[in-house]
C-alpha cells in the first residue's frame, strides 16, 4: 500500500459523485444518510456512525465525533475465512486496525453521491474483497439499507462464513450515561427468521416511566432470499468473556450461532445485538455473493415479513438505490451552476444539499452535532428559508406565515421550533433568555420573499402571537399565565389576538430601538448571532446588530411607501399599544437620551403586559414610514460618529461590541489589535457604512483578519479569556467562535462586498472558502461547506450550517445576478473572467415565478466585471425588450408567468 500518496477526493461525473482512496486514513469523516420520513443516520468509512429517528429513539448507540475512531461498535459485517481467520468487511477488526500503518493494511476506496455511500475494501492477504453500499430510502419509512458484496479476489477457492453484527442500543440518548445498564434490563429481544428485534418494555424516566411502543430491528437475507442460518441476539454472548465488538469470540472462533435458523426465541434484560449468521459459502476465484441488511425503527412491533418483502432482496435494494439517487439529484438540481471550473460546480451541489439536510436533521444527530434534542432554532428557521426560496419556493409562503406565530408582543420570540408547523418552544433548556439578533432576521427573509414573488398582500395577512410565562424580553414572569392556557396571545377580554405580518415585523424592529445600553446601542442581552458572546447580558451592547436593525427600519420605511404606491392604501392598522413605539406620531422621544428610550420602552411593556386591548390604531402610512426613516437615520449618524475606530495605519473600521463592563471591545490597544468580522459585515450588508468607509473596512479586514492558512478569521486574538463578554474567548484561539474561519460570517462578508459592488474582493472571499474546504489534504472533509475551519485548517461541524443557505443565495442573486425586484426578474450579473468557460459562457438553472429557467450568459467582448453590460436578452429564442434600471435589466413577471409550467425555459443573455 502506498502510504505517501497525497489524499484527496475527486468528482467522477456530473451529479456530485466523488471518489476517495484510503478514506480510513483520515479521522473524523462521516457522511449523512437521511429521508423525509425521519430516519437520520451517519456513516463513516469503517461504518461507524449512528442510526436514529430522534433523541429518544436511537437504534445504534449515540455517538460524538471522537467515537468514530474510539468506539468498537459499528455496522459490522464479518467473514471467517476457512484456514485464514476473521476479517471485517467494514475494516473494523482489532487485527485490521492494528495493521493500518503496515504493508498488510487493506486497500479501501470510498465512492459516494446524493445520498448514497459505498466503501470497497480488499485484503490481499486473505484474497477477499467487500463492497458495502449504504443508503436510507427516500419516503417515510424509518429504514436504512446496507448491501454487502463479497468477492473472492484470490487465485484459489475461498470458504467464508459471513456474520452481520450491529449493536441494538434501542433507547434514548439520555440513557447512554444515565442508567445505561438499568435500561438494558428493560429490553425485550425477539428473534425471527430474518433477524433480531428489540422493543424495550418502558421508556425510562424517573419523572414518570412510560410504556414503550417503539421497536428496533436488524434483519437480513442472502442473495436469492436465503434467510440467516442463525442469530446472535445478545451482545455479551456474541463477544464472549474477554472479547470485544472488534474481536468477538463468536467470529474469531467461528462458533455456532446462539439461536438456530428460524429464530422464535425470546430473550430479556441484556444489551442486544443484530447478530445474523449466514450460511457458509465457498466462492471460486472471481465469484461473488451478496447480502442485504435492513435496519428499521417502527412505532410498534415490526411486521418483519412485509419489511423484508419490500426491502430485503438484492433486486429491491438496487431498484430503491436508483430511486433514491434520482430523488436527491432532482432535488439538488433545482439549482445548477456551470462555470469554467467543473469541480467548483460539482462542489456547489453539496452546498445546495446542505440546507435540506439542516431542515431534516435540525442542529443535532450528526457526530459533531452531539447536542440538542432535535429541532431548529429561531435564527435557523429564517435563514434556511433563504435557500428554500431558491430551491422550493412554492412552500415558503405558508412557512413564513407559520413562523411569525412565534413572535411575542414584547418583540422577542420563542427560540426553538417544534416538528409541526407553528409549533414553538420558549427555549431548549428552559432558560429564560433572549438573543438580541432574532428580531432582525425575519424581515430580511420576508423581503427576499417579496422581491421573488411580488406578494405584497402577504404583509397584510393576519397571524397570532406567541405567549408564555416570559415577558418584557424575559426580564419578568407573567404570574397569570398557566401552561394549560396555551401559547397564544389574548386580549384583556380573553379573545385570541391576531395582527398583520407587517405588524409583527414592525414590532420586532421597533422594540430593540429603545432597548439600548449606556452607549445608545442595542443591548446584547443573552447573545446575538455569535452565541459565544453570552456573558454580557447586563451592560453589553451589539453595535453591529444595531446597524442591522437600522437598515431594516430604513428598508421598512421604503417598503411602506411602495405598499402605498402599489395598493393605493394610505393607512395602516396596528395594535394601539404600538403607537408608543412610533413616538414621532405622538410625544417624541429624545433619541440621544438612553434614559428617555428606557422610559418609553417601559411604557410600552406596561401597556402590553403579555396581553393587549385588542383595539387597533389607524395610522397614516406615510407618517409611519417617516418615523421609521427618522429612527434609521439617527442610528446611522450615531454609528458613524461614535463607533468608527480610527486606525494608526490609516482608515478604520466599526467597533462591533461593548462588554459587560460597558467598555468598547474593538480597537488598537497596547496588547494588540482587537477586531471582529461580524462588526463589519452588518454595516456593509445594510446602509450603516457610508460609501467612503467601505474601502477602509476592506483594508482593515485584510490586515487584521485574513490568514492565508485558514481564510478570514471571525476575530483577531483578544489575548485571553473575556469573562465580561462571552464563553467564546475561553476557547483556544483559532477554534470555533474565537478566531476560526467561521463560514457563515465569511459568506455574509462576501455577500456584502458583492452588494456594495466590490466584486473582485467578494470573489476572493468566496474563493478562499471554496479553496480551503476543497483542499482535502488539509480540511479532511467531504465536499461541502463546514461550520468553521480551525487553526489547523480542518473543516469542522460539516453539513449542518446556515452558511450553505447564504452561499447558495449569494451565488444565485449576486454572482449570477438572478434575483427578484418586487416580483419582476432582475438580471444583474457580477461574474468575473475566470468564471466563464472556454466558450465564454456561464450559466445557472434556477426557479423564478414558478418557472424553471436556464440563464446563459455569453461574453461577446470582455468577460471581466465592470467591462461588460447586458447587451441583449432572448427568451426561448425571442428577443426581449430591455427595461434598464440602475441595478441592471428588468423583465416583467408577466413575461415569466406567461410561459408554460413543467419545462426549462432558456434565457440567453449577451454581455458586451
Amino acid at each position: 500500500m502506498n502510504h505517501t500518496k497525497k489524499p484527496g477526493w475527486s468528482f467522477t461525473g456530473n451529479n456530485g459523485d466523488f471518489r476517495l482512496e484510503q478514506p480510513d486514513r483520515s479521522s473524523f469523516l462521516y457522511f449523512p444518510l437521511v429521508n423525509e420520513g425521519g430516519m437520520m443516520s451517519s456513516v463513516s468509512p469503517k461504518l461507524h456512525g449512528q442510526v436514529t429517528s430522534g433523541h429518544n429513539t436511537f437504534l445504534t448507540p449515540p455517538i460524538s465525533v471522537e467515537d468514530l475512531h474510539n468506539s468498537r461498535a459499528s455496522r459490522n459485517f464479518w467473514v471467517y475465512a476457512k484456514g485464514k481467520g476473521a476479517w471485517s468487511a467494514a475494516g473494523n477488526s482489532a487485527r485490521q486496525n492494528a495493521a493500518i500503518y503496515g504493508e498488510s493494511a487493506d486497500e479501501a476506496v470510498l465512492e459516494a453521491g446524493l445520498l448514497w455511500h459505498k466503501v470497497t475494501r480488499e485484503s490481499k492477504e486473505l484474497g477477499v474483497k467487500a463492497e458495502v453500499t449504504s443508503f436510507v430510502p427516500c419516503g417515510n419509512d424509518k429504514v436504512e439499507l446496507m448491501k454487502v458484496v463479497l468477492t473472492n479476489s484470490g487465485p484459489e477457492e475461498l470458504t467464508l462464513t459471513p456474520t452481520a453484527a450491529v449493536p441494538l442500543y434501542a433507547r434514548s440518548a439520555d440513557d447512554l450515561r444515565d442508567h445505561r445498564h438499568v435500561t438494558s434490563l428493560l429490553n425485550r429481544i425477539y428473534t425471527s427468521a430474518y433477524g433480531v428485534e428489540v422493543q424495550p418494555a418502558l421508556s425510562f424516566d424517573e419523572r414518570g416511566h412510560r410504556i414503550n411502543h417503539t421497536s428496533y430491528g436488524v434483519f437480513g437475507a442472502a442473495e436469492g432470499g436465503a434467510k440467516p442460518a442463525g442469530l446472535f441476539p445478545v451482545q455479551e454472548e456474541f463477544i464472549g468473556e474477554g472479547g470485544s465488538l472488534d474481536w468477538p469470540e463468536a467470529v474469531v472462533l467461528n462458533l455456532e450461532a446462539q439461536i438456530g435458523e428460524g429464530g422464535g426465541v425470546h430473550r430479556e434484560g441484556y444489551e442486544a445485538l443484530g447478530g445474523l449468521r449466514f450460511a457458509t459459502v465457498t466462492l471460486a476465484p472471481g465469484q461473488s455473493g451478496s447480502y442485504v441488511i435492513v435496519l428499521a425503527i417502527e412505532n410498534d412491533r415490526i411486521d418483519v415479513e412485509a419489511l423484508m418483502a419490500k426491502y430485503g432482496s438484492v433486486t429491491a435494494f438496487d431498484g430503491l438505490l436508483e430511486e433514491n439517487k434520482s430523488f436527491w439529484t432532482e432535488k439538488v438540481n433545482t439549482v445548477e451552476f456551470h462555470t469554467g471550473d467543473h469541480a467548483a460546480d460539482e462542489w456547489m451541489k453539496w452546498v445546495t444539499l446542505q440546507p435540506v439536510l439542516r431542515r431534516l436533521y435540525g442542529n443535532s444527530f450528526l457526530p459533531y452535532h452531539d447536542y440538542g434534542r432535535g429541532g431548529r432554532g429561531w435564527r435557523d428557521l429564517w435563514q434556511d428559508c433563504l435557500a428554500l426560496l431558491i430551491m422550493e419556493p412554492a412552500d415558503v409562503r405558508s412557512l413564513l406565515l407559520n413562523n411569525y406565530a412565534g413572535v411575542r408582543i414584547d418583540g422577542s420570540n420563542a427560540t426553538i421550533i417544534g416538528q409541526q408547523p407553528g409549533e414553538f418552544i420558549a427555549d431548549r433548556n428552559n432558560i429564560p433568555r433572549v438573543w438580541m439578533d432574532h428580531g432582525a432576521w425575519p424581515f430580511l427573509t420576508t423581503m427576499l420573499y417579496l422581491d421573488q414573488s411580488g406578494d405584497l398582500d402577504f404583509l397584510l395577512q393576519e397571524q397570532t402571537y406567541f405567549r408564555d410565562s416570559f415577558m418584557s424580553r424575559c426580564k419578568q414572569r407573567d404570574s397569570s399565565w398557566e401552561p394549560g392556557a396555551g401559547n397564544t396571545l389574548r386580549t384583556r377580554a380573553g379573545e385570541v389576538y391576531t395582527g398583520t405580518i407587517l405588524e409583527h415585523i414592525l414590532l420586532q424592529n421597533l422594540v430593540p430601538f429603545f432597548n439600548v445600553g449606556e452607549h445608545n446601542n442595542i443591548l446584547l442581552e443573552g447573545a446575538d448571532w455569535n452565541d459565544g458572546l453570552d456573558m454580557a447580558a447586563q451592560r453589553g451592547e451589539s453595535v453591529t446588530f444595531t446597524a442591522f436593525y437600522a437598515s431594516n427600519l430604513l428598508d421598512l420605511s421604503r417598503l411602506l411607501i411602495t405598499l402605498q404606491e402599489r395598493t393605493g392604501a394610505d393607512t395602516l392598522e396596528l395594535a394601539e399599544e404600538m403607537v408608543l413605539l412610533l413616538d414621532s406620531l405622538g410625544e417624541s422621544v429624545e433619541y440621544e437620551s438612553v434614559a428617555a428610550k428606557h422610559e418609553q420602552l417601559e411604557r410600552f411593556y406596561s401597556a402590553a403586559p403579555n396581553q393587549v386591548s385588542g383595539v387597533r390604531a389607524v395610522l397614516k402610512l406615510e407618517q409611519v414610514a417617516d418615523d421609521l426613516a427618522r429612527k434609521a437615520e439617527w442610528i446611522f449618524a450615531h454609528l458613524r460618529r461614535n463607533e468608527w475606530v480610527e486606525s494608526a495605519e490609516g482608515g478604520g473600521w466599526f467597533n462591533g461590541y461593548y462588554n459587560n463592563d460597558s467598555e468598547r471591545v474593538e480597537g488598537e490597544f497596547a496588547a494588540g489589535t482587537r477586531m471582529t468580522l461580524t462588526g463589519q459585515v452588518f454595516p456593509l450588508l445594510g446602509h450603516a457604512a457610508a460609501p467612503e468607509q467601505v474601502p477602509a473596512i476592506i483594508s482593515a479586514v485584510e490586515r487584521n483578519l485574513f490568514d492565508e492558512r485558514i481564510g478570514y478569521r471571525l476575530n483577531s486574538s483578544f489575548g485571553g479569556i473575556q469573562q465580561n463578554l462571552g464563553r467564546a474567548f475561553g476557547f483556544a484561539f483559532g477554534h470555533k467562535e474565537n478566531g476560526a474561519m467561521f463560514s457563515h460570517m465569511t459568506v455574509m462578508y462576501g455577500n456584502a462586498l458583492y452588494k456594495r459592488g466590490y466584486v473582485k474582493e467578494g470573489r476572493k472571499v468566496l474563493d478562499s472558502l471554496y479553496s480551503l474546504s476543497a483542499d482535502f489534504e488539509v480540511s479532511r472533509m467531504y465536499p461541502g461547506i463546514p461550520e468553521y475551519i480551525n487553526e489547523q485548517g480542518r473543516g469542522m461541524y460539516t453539513y449542518l450550517t446556515g452558511s450553505a443557505s447564504w452561499l447558495l443565495l449569494t451565488m444565485v442573486t449576486e454572482v449570477f445576478g438572478v434575483k427578484g425586484k418586487l416580483g419582476d426578474l432582475l438580471l444583474q450579473p457580477k461574474l468575473v473572467a475566470e468564471q466563464f468557460d472556454a466558450e465564454r459562457r456561464a450559466s445557472i438553472k434556477t426557479i423564478f415565478a414558478g418557472r424553471q429557467l436556464k440563464v446563459v450568459y455569453t461574453a461577446s467582448g470582455s468577460a471581466e466585471f465592470g467591462e461588460y453590460q447586458i447587451h441583449a436578452v432572448r427568451l426561448n429564442g425571442s428577443e426581449v425588450t430591455l427595461q434598464r434600471v440602475s441595478e441592471g435589466v428588468l423583465i416583467p413577471r408577466s413575461a415569466m408567468t406567461a410561459l408554460p409550467e413543467g419545462e426549462i425555459h432558456l434565457l440567453e443573455v449577451e454581455l458586451a
